[in-house]
This record gives structure tokens, C-alpha cells and sequence, in this order.
């Protein structure tokens, strides 16, 4: 009872009211409802977080043999989140629930195995356990199209953060309603587009994507045609499964060339729907959509050259157009071509490609979900909800997770862990962060060594990675904190004209850098200035160390308020 009403609830207080049904079940005994109320516990669905509740139900759930505590066990392990922090008793815990079925231990094991995390770096083993959730992915996407969940990144700005692009304010979502009705066929195709497939928060209603295609079919929208038919042929409760529809509305699309309209068509004749199989048909309308660069129809064509449907096995050709649809992001031309490289088909096998390949396929896993409850989360004040959700998806191996998590840690605001560890864990995921590419967290690295957050104060490592962070990603933030310490000689040799070059490389990155940079390089010359001059006069030079001794630590602060100070003199005379 339970389980149907939380897949038919749409709204919060009807999925509540499906716990209702799972605390009763979970209170005789059933092990499906004990594993929903654990898992609510710990993430804190409907404000009922009780982690040490949450650990007693998963350890007599462990025993029954349940993956899915085994899994949260080991979590809770690796981050010492209400139990001790233990990594082997982790790893311990990822292994029993990898061999019951656990696909997230299946991943976070991958994970460790690419990284090297507390086990031996491994690319083989790895490949097997992406390899296993791949295969269980790419089955789910064949049946219906995975669409990647939003992932908004938490150390954006505050002010871009409300009106994040990746989740859709609801007053601009009244205000995109206002302009469908109007007439805008754009948006009516957009606002079809979002219920269909449920994105940006909004939720999945096929009756309104069916109400707003409809209208602007009628006003001759193609895509709004081919979204139809689209519909049709994979039949929902709005638009139930009908091939003769479905070839109805892509024939219209495709007589105004459209692209998913072509596809449609070719898709009919691919699979014998409402039309007798002919594969001759179906590369015709597959090519044609191609060309106009419509990554499924690559995929679709790829497919063919692969498994030699209706034309001979081209193993070069089917690895084209993976490689074109995957640019796109195509889920399924991805995990062919992690395929490819993994057995080595038609491209020379690449342990590494293959990997990075099928960890992209499993981050579209239904888990992902979490990004989108522990980002509403953190929004409403849920910190120790947001920052549970954020840090199992981490664990995953999810980037945008493992920087959210330690933006989180960092600003202390979380309860469930220790003060004491938040810097040493906010550190180790920046770094995980940082190893996936991410330019922000390289700085943070920097900036954790360079104030002695988390660890010992260590100049010449903030050195070492605010480099890193300048040459490869070129960070205006990091250009100017090398600047700085090359400016003072901390954990580099002094080196002025380095400084000079890097504070404007700064500013010529980022027109933000544009203020700080000229106040550094005013303080810069002017410093130098008084120092060439002070050199050749000894009782001046004296005078200037004494005055340096007293005024240390705060010599930076009085030299940018005695130009402040000169530049508001300046500015009232001039306008005086």
C-alpha cells in the first residue's frame, strides 16, 4: 500500500503519508519496509532525520543479509557519520553489498579502485564494477530515454544560486504558463518538453506535455509534432502505446524535414511498428536526421554499423557515430562506445577511456535523484539532510557532489559530525573534486595549506596547487594568489616582476580581478618605489625598519589605506 501510493503521490503530504504505511510494515518485521524507514531516517525525507535510529534499523538489517544497509553501513563508515570512522570496516561493508546486488557499492567500489582510495589503483577491477552497473543502466535506457538530472553546484554565487538555471523558479515557470497560453509556440514546446520528462523540478505530467505539444502542433510547430508521435509510439497514461498515431504525427514532422520527426519514422521501420520491418527505410530516415545533427539518430545509425542490422558489420563507421551522438551526451552511444574500448572493437582497448566512459553511463542512475532533494534540501534550511544526500553521492564518485559536500562541511553550519573534523573531510573531498577537474576546488586546496585549515600550514604546497589552478584551468583567483606570494617570498623566492606579470594576467582573466588587481599592484609599486629610494639612505633605511616592526602584521592594510586615502584626495580636488 505503501509503494503505491508513493509512485502514484505527486504532492509532499501524500508521500508522507505512504511512511505511515512503511512504519506499521517495518514494525512487524518487513525487511522492504524497514530498508524505506532507514533510509528515511538518514536522509531526513519529510524532516524525520534520527541517524542513530537510522543505524540500529540498518545493523539488524545487515544481518538479515540486506545490500542495501550493507551499502549505507559502509557510507556511514567512511565518513564517520554516527558510527566510528573506520575506511576498512568501509570497504568491508561495499564488498558484502557489491556481491549481494547493491549497484551504488558496485560504483563506489569502481570509484575507489580508479581513484586508489583506500585500496590498490586498479583500472581492471574498476572496469568491472562500472562495467556491471553499466550493463544494468544501459538496459533501463533501452527501454525509456535517461535523462541526466540537474546538479547545481552550491559554490556558485548566493545571487545566481536562487535563480539557478538548473532548477526553474516557480515564478518564472507562472510567467513561461502565462506566454504558452498567449500563444508563444516556443515555449509551449519547452514547457512539453519539461513535463514530459520531468526536469528543472518540475514534475513529470504527461497530460501537460500532451496539452502543450497539441497546441503547438496546431500552430505548425514540427518539434511539437515529433514530440507527439514520440509519445504515441512509447505510450503513457496521457498518450497510451498506439504505432498508427505515433506514425501519423512523425510523417508530419518529417514532411517539414524535421529531424526527431525523421528519426521517428526511422524508428518504426527499424522495429516493425505499425509498418513491416525494413531496414533499408529505416538507415534512409536515420541518415537523413543525422545530417541535421540529431544525436539519437547518430546513435540509431551507429547501432546498425554495430550489430550489423540490415547492413554489414562496420565497426569503424558504428564508432563514428557513437563518438558523434556521445558528444551530445547520447547515454547509450557513451556506454557502446566504453563497449568498443573495454573488448578493444574496431579502436586499440583502453582500460582508462573505457572506465571514464562507463562512469558517466552510471552517474545517470536513478540515485542521481538525491541531487535534486538534497539541493531543495540545503534550501530550506535542511543543512544535515542536504549534506547526507550530497556526501553518499560523493562516495559515488559524482564531482558536483563531492565539491557540494565540502562547501557544506566548510561552513561549519552541519551537526552530524564533529567540529573538529569538518576541515580534515571538507579538505579530502575538495581534493577528490579537484583530481576530477574542478578549478574551484584546486584553489580551495591552495587556500586550505596556505591558512592551515584541516592540516599543517604549508606555503609551498598553497604554491604548488594555486599553480596547477593557473596554468591548466586558467583561475584569475589562483594568478592572484601566486602573485601575492611571490610578491612577499612566501613559499617561493621573492620574485617582483613574476608578481607583477601574474596580478595582470589576473585581471586580463577576469574583469572581477579588475579592482583587487590594481590596488595590489598600487600597494606593489608603491612599496617598491619607497624601497628603492630608502635603500641608498642608511638612518632612513633604519627609521623604515623600525617602522616596518612596528607596523607588522598590519603593513599591508596601512599602505592600501594611505592610497585610499590619496585616490579620495585626488578625486575631491578634481571635482572641487
Amino acid at each position: 500500500m505503501g509503494i503505491k501510493i508513493l509512485q502514484q503521490s505527486k504532492s509532499q503530504k501524500q508521500k508522507a503519508e505512504a511512511y505511515v504505511f512503511f512504519a506499521k510494515a517495518a514494525d512487524m518485521g518487513n525487511l522492504k519496509a524497514m530498508e524505506k524507514m532507514a533510509d528515511a531516517l538518514l536522509f531526513g525525507n519529510f524532516g524525520m532525520q534520527n541517524i542513530t535510529a537510522a543505524i540500529q534499523l540498518y545493523e539488524s538489517l545487515a544481518k538479515e543479509g540486506s545490500y542495501k544497509a550493507q551499502n549505507a553501513l559502509g557510507f556511514l563508515s567512511s565518513y564517520g557519520i554516527g558510527m566510528e570512522y573506520n575506511q576498512a570496516k568501509a570497504l568491508i561493508y561495499y564488498t558484502f553489498g557489491s556481491a549481494g546486488g547493491s549497484m551504488m557499492s558496485q560504483m563506489i567500489l569502481g570509484y575507489r579502485y580508479l581513484s586508489g582510495i583506500n585500496v590498490l589503483q586498479n583500472c581492471e577491477v574498476a572496469l568491472n564494477h562500472y562495467k556491471k552497473v553499466a550493463d544494468y543502466i544501459a538496459d533501463k535506457l533501452e527501454k525509456s530515454e535517461g535523462i541526466p538530472v540537474e546538479k547545481v553546484r552550491l559554490t556558485e554565487r548566493p545571487e545566481n544560486l536562487s535563480s539557478n538555471s538548473e532548477i526553474l523558479d516557480w515564478d518564472i515557470y507562472q510567467y513561461y504558463k502565462f506566454l504558452a497560453e498567449r500563444g508563444d509556440v516556443q515555449i509551449q514546446v519547452s514547457l512539453g518538453q519539461l513535463h514530459l520528462i520531468g526536469r528543472k523540478g518540475l514534475d513529470q505530467d504527461y497530460y501537460k506535455a500532451l496539452y502543450y505539444f497539441l497546441k503547438a502542433a496546431k500552430a505548425g510547430s514540427a518539434n511539437a509534432m515529433a514530440f507527439i508521435g514520440k509519445m504515441y509510439l512509447e505510450g503513457n497514461a496521457a498518450a497510451p502505446q498506439n504505432n498508427a498515431t505515433a506514425l501519423k504525427y512523425f510523417s508530419m514532422a518529417a514532411s517539414k524535414g524535421n529531424a526527431i520527426g525523421l528519426h521517428g519514422l526511422g524508428l518504426l521501420y527499424f522495429y516493425g511498428k505499425g509498418v513491416p520491418v525494413n531496414y533499408a527505410e529505416a538507415l534512409k530516415y536515420f541518415q537523413k536526421a543525422a545530417e541535421k545533427g540529431w544525436p539519437n539518430a547518430q546513435f540509431q545509425l551507429g547501432f546498425m554499423y554495430y550489430s550489423g542490422s540490415g547492413v554489414w558489420k562496420d565497426y569503424k563507421l558504428a564508432f563514428k557515430y557513437f563518438y558523434l551522438a556521445s558528444q551530445s551526451g547520447q547515454p547509450l552511444a557513451i556506454y557502446y562506445l566504453a563497449e568498443m574500448y573495454a573488448t578493444g572493437t574496431g579502436v586499440l582497448r583502453s582500460c582508462r577511456t573505457a572506465v571514464e566512459l562507463y562512469k558517466g553511463v552510471c552517474e545517470l542512475g536513478h540515485w542521481a535523484e538525491k541531487f535534486l532533494t538534497a539541493y531543495f534540501a540545503y534550501k530550506d534550511g535542511d543543512i544535515d539532510s542536504s549534506l547526507v544526500q550530497y556526501a553518499l553521492l560523493a562516495e559515488m564518485g559524482y564531482e558536483v557532489a563531492q565539491s557540494n559536500s565540502a562547501f557544506i562541511l566548510e561552513s561549519k553550519k552541519a551537526k552530524i559530525l564533529e567540529k573538529e573534523k569538518m576541515y580534515p573531510m571538507a579538505l579530502l573531498l575538495w581534493n577528490r573534486a579537484a583530481i576530477q577537474g574542478n578549478a574551484f576546488a584546486r584553489v580551495k586546496i591552495g587556500d586550505y595549506h596556505y591558512y592551515g585549515y584541516g592540516t599543517k600550514k604549508d606555503y609551498q604546497t598553497a604554491a604548488t596547487h594555486y599553480s596547477i589552478a593557473a596554468d591548466k584551468y586558467h583561475s584569475a583567483q589562483a594568478m592572484f594568489n601566486l602573485a601575492y606570494m611571490y610578491e612577499h617570498g612566501l613559499g617561493t623566492a621573492k620574485d617582483i616582476h613574476l608578481a607583477r606579470r601574474l596580478y595582470d594576467m589576473a585581471a586580463q582573466t577576469s574583469p572581477d580581478a579588475h579592482v583587487p588587481v590594481f590596488f595590489a599592484l598600487v600597494k606593489l609599486e608603491t612599496v617598491h618605489l619607497l624601497q628603492d629610494i630608502l635603500f641608498f639612505n642608511f638612518t632612513m633605511r633604519w627609521k623604515w625598519m623600525k617602522l616596518d616592526n612596528t607596523l607588522v602584521p598590519y603593513w599591508d592594510l596601512f599602505v592600501i589605506g594611505l592610497i585610499v586615502a590619496v585616490l579620495i584626495f585626488l578625486v575631491r580636488n578634481r571635482y572641487g
